[in-house]
């Protein structure tokens, strides 16, 4: 077996990509301890994995977030798994969503616009975030809330899925997220028989169809927002990628792109094994918890060519394994990239001479998830 006995929570949630660097070497597949099972550091072995839900299910009593908001369409496999997500497929393809990605534009000019004359803000804060929330907001069409009371549970969600991942969880808070959740689920289907959520509910129940709602707001808000703000901190701390950028706005899905590579807001998957099996040399027992590194797998360099550089425009950067692979492949994958493409562009076209404040500003941290906790920037403004 090959092990990583002296790694810590502490160094996996600060720097992973140089701890995933050391224990390639020993091999794709790792034992940790500090998590209490094997982790997937190599790509071709990850998307096996990912592809592989028979044999590596999240249908599994352990699962962060089944524990959290219930089954879904996240913690479930096979049939089941189909079942709840299937009523929300069509709504998230590209063509369904060609209104939500231009909503997505001037929504994002707006919150760009609102801070102009300031001359300096938190981006991630400030833009980054009430576009993840209020794009969530609009496109499930949730009846009757608000954009901070949404934001309010989705932290509730995140917490707790986090506090799992370090050895605790408080139900009241979850449940208190989940209620809130399931009474605006049920409002939005009595007030709007025709949306998508309604038709949803002729195959699910209330409380299913608010479980995957919630799922897909974890995912929407939680990644979308890390995916906006870890694309700016990129550009903003690579000079000479920003100025390509600048030079060529054709760039900034390029941008986006290398960033969410090089730094996925869910920085990882959870399996468990479901019958004794080998995979790239590892012997993993029946019942083994098996995390697939995005992060490890996005910077393999038998695939990525210098993996821990930035590099706008590298012509392999879609083999990444940001969206995950197989049945639980991410279902807003458009949503979600056109979110941090029209966040990137409106603040490069509407804030001149954008630079980063290094002083009040921090990289991408999280043990799970990972985003820049503070990309504060400044700008030239008409009095400056």
């Amino acid at each position: 077996m090959t092990e990583a006995a002296g790694v810590t929570l502490a160094e996996l949630e600060d720097d992973p990509h140089r701890i995933w660097h050391q224990l390639r070497a020993e091999g794709p597949v790792v034992w940790v301890d500090a998590l209490n099972g094997w982790v997937i550091v190599e790509r071709q072995a990850a998307v096996k994995a990912m592809r592989d839900s028979v044999t590596f299910t999240v249908d599994d009593p352990r699962f962060s977030t089944g524990q959290v908001v219930g089954p879904s369409m996240l913690s479930t496999d096979g049939a089941t798994h189909d079942r709840h997500r299937g009523p929300f497929v069509s709504a998230f393809t590209a063509i369904a969503l060609t209104d939500a990605i231009d909503w997505c534009r001037r929504e994002a000019a707006r919150l760009v616009a609102s801070i102009t004359a300031r001359g300096k803000a938190e981006l991630r804060t400030d833009l980054a975030a009430p576009l993840a929330v209020s794009t969530i907001v609009r496109t499930l069409g949730l009846s009757d809330v608000d954009d901070e009371e949404v934001l309010s549970w989705y932290r509730t969600i995140v917490a707790e899925v986090e506090a799992i991942n370090y050895g605790g969880l408080d139900k009241d808070k979850s449940l208190a997220a989940n209620d809130a959740l399931i009474a605006a689920a049920r409002r939005t289907i009595n007030d709007n028989p025709a949306g998508f959520l309604a038709g949803a509910a002729k195959d699910l129940t209330a409380i299913e169809v608010a479980s995957n709602v919630a799922v897909i707001m974890f995912g929407a808000i939680e990644t979308s927002e890390g995916a906006t703000a870890n694309a700016l901190w990129h550009l903003l701390t690579h000079p000479e990628q920003l100025a390509l950028v600048l030079n060529d706005p054709t760039l900034i899905p390029a941008a986006v792109e290398e960033s969410l590579r090089l730094e996925p807001a869910a920085s990882a998957v959870d399996r468990y094994a479901t019958r004794d099996t080998e995979l790239a040399g590892a012997s993993i027992r029946k019942g083994d918890f098996v995390q697939v590194s995005l992060a490890a797998a996005n910077r393999d360099p038998s695939v990525f060519v210098e993996p821990d550089d930035y590099q706008v425009g590298r012509p392999n950067t879609r083999l990444s394994t940001t969206f995950a692979y197989g049945p639980h492949a991410c279902l807003g994958i458009h949503l979600a990239r056109a979110e941090s493409i029209a966040a990137v562009g409106a603040a490069l076209r509407d804030l001149p001479s954008l630079r980063l404040d290094r002083d009040q500003s921090q990289g991408p941290q999280g043990l799970v998830f990972r985003k820049a906790a503070a990309v504060t920037a400044t700008w030239d403004t008409p009095a400056s």
